[in-house]
């Protein structure tokens, strides 16, 4: 089945019960959560919402600007690092897992291997990002195996582009630390880094902007992106067996599978190369790509070899747009026509992640109800995996610049932080802990993450766009603008999807259904109501099938359709 739900939680940020939340605050000012923090508890809670994988993200050591070179850690230059905590996305040792998740440091991956293992115990899977694109600037493993060679160790440094390099270099050029950068953490003596190597997001220059993943550095795929993106895959450039390797690695330790950062950024035929080399090792695996670009989804999942992919510029840009006001459900049937129906249940739909701002923030749709109908949209469409970030069914609602990122609507991936909406409800693991809106929104995820398991009209069904038949004037008040409905059917289920994106107006309208979809002649039809409360209806026809449906703004209504 690939209806599975995916629960992203930030683990420096979804275990914390500090509720100091300083703005810049160190570890030992604002806290931060811990492997321990995801207890039997709260798996067992994390169980009961409807999970079944949990993307731990942020586990793989990366730059900070604490500093734990007590424990044989080196420390990183604050220039090249982004807020005190640092990014998870530039790691600084794919061979160990951050040292401030840990509660006692020197037993850091031994904690984080318990917590897999409580994870499969309470009867989930655990993920983790694989960071493929870019590494720290001061890139270095303290704990790599015995035979491990770290990146850049033999490097040809005179030379800009080699194949048996790891890194791209700019030759006789110093890097320069971007107009901007002045962390709050004092430093002897500036950053040097000499010859300077490309910047992650392919910034093939020695001055990249603070824009710019300046803290990262490219990592080299044998692709040699300033003549013509020439490849040089034979022999296998180094990279790849060395990240053949951190994959073993972390999948021998339990992990179930990998989120991959920036996928498309890395060439399709390392991904066709490796994953089936995992893969044959640890055939349960999963991978999930990152990608943004709609022309290459086939070229990864077929080619590349990816299970899932990632539908934000389809669904998540459509359904937000329609949440702040702006949209048009004909994008919807533009994903579904032109982008991914063929493939859709391979695709992870969301509405949240740690790259994207919060559904409750002023910047998006300034409360978690207003993201209901399109929260069931994205998760019933298809068949395929929905995902919710730890928080969101909490209603998390950032207010304020944490550090680094500002005040922009996101929960702080580079500072030490903790959710104020969340922390009454650590410990205790129930929604008696929460206020009554609070509570609220979280049941209302925890009933729609287990009605997208229990149909198999929605887990394993086919789906019937119903646009076609209505829009256009066919149907008396069909809104083809706002108004979206659809049918998912298997042999033994059928249910009916009808979804209101104005805002502010109810809608009331005829809707038309496909008498191919039943049986043919005269037959009666009883709509049972499902999830919310709507009018039972019963109709007895053998021409066309017209209902008289009535939908509240920003709503939608569901049926089961018994055919007799």
């Amino acid at each position: 089945m690939d209806k599975i739900s995916v629960y992203q939680v930030f683990l420096r940020v979804f275990g914390n019960k500090n509720t100091t939340n300083k703005f810049y605050g160190t570890l030992s000012e604002n806290g931060t959560g811990k492997f321990g923090d995801i207890n039997a508890a709260a798996l067992k809670a994390f169980r009961k919402l409807g999970v079944t994988h949990i993307w731990y993200t942020g586990v793989i050591e990366h730059a900070t600007m604490t500093d734990f070179s007590a424990y044989g850690i080196a420390k990183d230059h604050p220039q090249v690092v982004k807020g005190i905590a640092g990014s998870p996305y530039a790691i600084k040792d794919y061979y160990d897992v951050n040292p401030y998740l840990a509660q006692d440091v020197s037993q850091r991956m031994a904690e984080f291997e318990t917590l897999v293992h409580r994870t499969h115990k309470a009867g989930l899977k655990a993920l983790i990002d694989f960071v493929p694109n870019h590494v720290a600037r001061q890139y270095t493993s303290d704990v790599k195996p015995a035979g491990v060679t770290d990146f850049g160790e033999k490097d040809d440094i005179a030379t800009a582009f080699s194949p048996s390099n790891n890194f791209y270099y700019i030759p006789g050029k110093h890097f320069t630390v971007p107009d901007g950068v002045n962390p709050p953490v004092a430093f002897d003596q500036p950053y040097t880094e000499y010859p300077a190597k490309a910047t992650g997001n392919d910034v093939f220059s020695e001055a990249p902007s603070i824009n710019d993943w300046f803290e990262t550095v490219k990592l080299n795929y044998g692709v040699d992106y300033r003549n013509g993106r020439k490849k040089y895959f034979d022999p296998v450039p180094a990279t790849w067996n060395q990240m053949l390797d951190i994959l073993l690695f972390w999948s021998g330790k339990g992990v179930d599978g990998f989120r991959c950062d920036m996928a498309e950024m890395v060439p399709v035929e390392f991904w066709h190369w490796v994953i089936p080399k995992v893969k044959a090792r640890h055939p349960e695996v999963i991978f999930i790509a990152e990608i943004y670009n709609p022309a290459e989804y086939r070229n990864y999942l077929d080619f590349g070899n990816f299970d899932y992919l990632y539908d934000k510029v389809g669904l998540y840009d459509a359904l937000r747009r329609l949440v702040e006001g702006h949209g048009n459900v004909m994008d919807i049937t533009r994903v579904w026509q032109k982008e991914s129906g063929q493939f859709s249940r391979r695709m992870l739909r969301f509405l949240e992640n740690h790259d994207e701002q919060r559904i409750a923030s002023d910047e998006f749709g300034k409360t978690p109800e207003s993201a209901y109908a399109a929260m069931m949209l994205s998760a019933t469409l298809h068949s395929g995996p929905v995902m919710i970030y730890a928080g969101q069914e909490f209603g998390v609602k950032p207010d304020r610049a944490e550090g680094f990122q500002g005040d922009d609507g996101r929960t702080t991936i580079f500072d030490f932080w903790g959710l104020p909406e969340v922390q009454s409800w650590l410990g205790k693991y129930t929604n008696d802990a929460l206020d009554e809106k609070t509570a609220a929104v979280r049941n209302y995820y925890e009933r729609l993450l287990h009605f997208i398991q229990k149909n198999e009209a929605v887990y394993a069904g086919e789906f019937h766009d119903l646009q076609y038949l209505n829009g256009a004037g066919k149907s008396r008040g069909y809104d083809e603008r706002l108004i979206y409905s659809y049918l998912r059917f298997s042999r033994k289920q059928c249910l009916l999807f009808v979804f209101n994106f104005d805002l502010v107006n109810e809608k009331r309208f005829n809707l038309q259904l496909p008498r191919e979809v039943f049986k043919e002649g005269r037959i009666r039809m009883k709509f049972r109501p499902l999830f919310e409360p709507a009018e039972k209806m019963e109709i007895k026809t053998e021409a066309g099938i017209q209902l008289d449906i009535t939908v509240p703004p920003n709503g939608f209504r569901i049926w089961e359709i018994e055919v007799k």
